[in-house]
């Protein structure tokens, strides 16, 4: 190849080496500028990342103070169920309490109103008994009433009539004494002889009565006598039982016709009974 031909194609390699050349640094230089738009986001990317790091940061410490917070709270509310629950148990244990002694007092309460019913009826019992014994007090009355008009119709039939003599017999004299004959008297001295001593009275012991009912369970008896006997609050009656003296009892209560007396002794209850004599004592 002549000179002239290689001349030409030098020129054109290199024409070829500086396109090359500038190609490559163009593509270098948007590279670079590539690179510097990245390292600038990255900066920019960096600088965000870190804003946000140090915002969460005070988040966290914000979070980790209302935690704080929030335990100190949660640890108050604990202390405070602890302190309600030990008040709910000690409101249950009044409740229960007060539930047993609720059901306590039904029981004596019914117990009360059996016995109040028993009262009631032995009360009623012992009423309808008094009015049959003031029935047959009233027939007596009448019959004593009736007797006196007949006494008083023979004794005045009597009169003027002699009698005959009139023995009063002493007492059993010794066996080496003989009783003295009884001297005779006219019949009308002898008749009013035996009438002033019918007359006589007897020696008081006291107003009597009868025992009506007897609680064993509160320990007293229901005696027959009442206000409109002058039986007041205090007095004192000895109870017999067939004429065998038991005890005392002492008056509670009164009512019109009858009277409450307690026992003076427990013991009584078991052996005094409806029927028994009470015969008040005399202050």
């Amino acid at each position: 190849m002549s000179e002239r031909a290689k001349v030409p194609v030098v020129l054109i390699i290199v024409i070829l080496v500086a396109v090359l050349s500038l190609g490559a640094a163009g593509m270098l230089f948007l590279s670079l500028q590539q690179e510097v738009m990245k390292s600038t986001a990255l900066q920019e990317e960096l600088k965000s990342t870190k804003e946000m790091q140090k915002m969460l940061e005070n988040k966290m410490e914000e979070t980790k103070k209302t935690v704080q917070n929030l335990e100190s709270k949660l640890k108050d509310n604990l202390s405070q169920i602890e302190s309600l629950s030990r008040e709910l148990q000690a409101e249950r244990s009044q409740k229960e309490e007060a539930l047993s002694q609720v059901k306590n007092l039904r029981a004596d309460l019914e117990q009360q109103q059996s016995l109040r019913s028993d009262l009631e009826g032995k009360f009623i019992n012992a009423q309808e008994q008094l009015k049959n014994m003031d029935a047959q007090l009233s027939a007596l009355e009448g019959k004593k009433a009736e007797l006196e008009v007949k006494l008083k119709e023979l004794e005045e039939k009597s009169q003027g009539v002699e009698l005959g003599t009139i023995v009063v017999a002493p007492e059993t004299p010794p066996a080496a004494e003989k009783p003295a004959p009884a001297k005779k008297e006219p019949a009308k001295k002898a008749a009013r002889a035996e009438k002033k001593q019918k007359a006589a009275p007897a020696p008081v012991s006291g107003m009597e009565g009868k025992i009506l009912v007897v609680n064993k369970d509160y320990n007293f008896v229901v005696i027959s006598l009442g206000s409109k006997d002058g039986i007041n609050m205090g007095d004192t009656f000895a109870l017999y039982h067939n004429n065998k003296y038991l005890g005392d009892a002492k008056i509670e209560k009164v009512h019109e016709s009858m009277s409450a007396a307690g026992l003076v002794s427990e013991s009584l209850k078991n052996k005094v009974v409806e029927g028994d004599k009470a015969i008040r004592k005399e202050k």
